[in-house]
């Protein structure tokens, strides 16, 4: 029996305490999954990871967060050329919903990035989520960029590490307000600040 799912959009400045107290404890169980590591950012009702996201769809229960999606309109460079995005991150989705078609749902922010006239989403995601990814590209909503490593900022400074970091990770564009005909070609992208 699927799950009758409420989204809501929210600006971060109207999150409450106790919506940060919530989110922190969804992403705890969410991330946590692959390791203690993937659960360290959210604790102390921390519901965010590296970059605060500027937009929030948050899709509730009654069991509470179902899923999450963040997003933070930045630019970033693909190769020589700076693209003005709408990054989407912290995506997650409760375990007992995953199999339950709710990450179609996700669909919901499509109309949101419409709204914010941005030309592009953009996303990273694990190797490991390539056939999850790969089902949600099926209809064209976002494509796969082939061969793209992503360097951002860390969250935090690190005396022992560099101040950034280079990732080999799936990278999905949105077309939003321009065609994927018009995304820039380059096998380097530089976020100029922490992945959300």
């Amino acid at each position: 029996m699927r799950s009758a799912v409420q989204w809501r959009l929210c600006w971060e400045n109207n999150l409450q305490v106790a919506d940060h107290v919530e989110l922190s404890d969804f992403f705890r169980k969410t991330y946590g999954r692959n390791g203690a590591f993937g659960a360290k950012p959210f604790e102390g009702s921390r519901s965010w990871a590296g970059a605060r996201p500027e937009l929030r769809l948050i899709a509730s229960d009654p069991e509470g967060v179902a899923a999450h999606i963040g997003i933070l309109r930045r630019f970033i460079k693909v190769g020589d050329v700076d693209v003005l995005v709408a990054e989407l991150g912290l995506y997650g989705v409760r375990q007992d919903l995953e199999k339950l078609g709710i990450s179609f749902s996700m669909r919901a922010v499509y109309p949101v990035l419409q709204q914010m006239g941005v030309p592009f989403g953009f996303g990273t995601v694990r190797h490991a989520m390539r056939n999850h990814v790969e089902r949600y590209c099926r209809e064209g909503i976002a494509t796969i960029v082939p061969g793209v490593r992503v360097r951002s900022s860390r969250a935090n400074v690190h005396h022992d590490l560099p101040s950034t970091r280079l990732d080999d990770v799936l990278v999905l564009v949105s077309p939003i307000g321009r065609s994927m005909d018009e995304w820039p070609s380059g096998t380097l992208i530089d976020r100029n600040g922490p992945e959300l």
